[in-house]
């Protein structure tokens, strides 16, 4: 697990490859991850945006943004956790992303960017 603190927000993050949804024959490898998002600030705060760098080991890099995180723009209160799983597909065995969330901070409408720290994805038949 990876852990980074941005302005009393942490962000810890777990990976899982997922083979059942892997096809390696036509060089598609699943990812899934973990975010916990934890306030530990004495602000009530709320996630608004997503920022993805997505990296295979072929050197192409993707990103993907938007709004909120799996459909939902949570609220924390100090704190509070949110945690949501999605996935990645890569083309490579094994890849790295990273990024950064647009947080709102209620009390005076204050925006910053939480980073999101660099995790690795591995398919696990490469780590042996």
């Amino acid at each position: 697990m990876v852990t980074d603190i941005t302005n009393g927000v942490k962000v810890s993050v777990r990976t899982s490859y997922q083979p059942r949804y892997s096809y390696p024959e036509n060089s598609s490898y699943y990812f899934s991850y973990t975010i916990t998002i934890e306030n530990l600030s004495v602000y009530t705060v709320q996630l608004l945006r997503r920022h993805w760098f997505i990296y295979d080991s072929n050197s192409t890099i993707r990103q993907v943004e938007g709004e909120g995180v799996v459909g939902l723009q949570p609220i924390l209160n100090p704190g509070d956790l949110y945690e949501y799983t999605s996935g990645c597909n890569l083309s490579t065995e094994i890849g790295k992303m990273w990024g950064t969330y647009l947080v709102q901070r209620q009390a005076d409408g204050e925006h910053f960017l939480v980073n999101i720290p660099a995790f690795t994805l591995i398919a696990t038949h490469r780590l042996n």
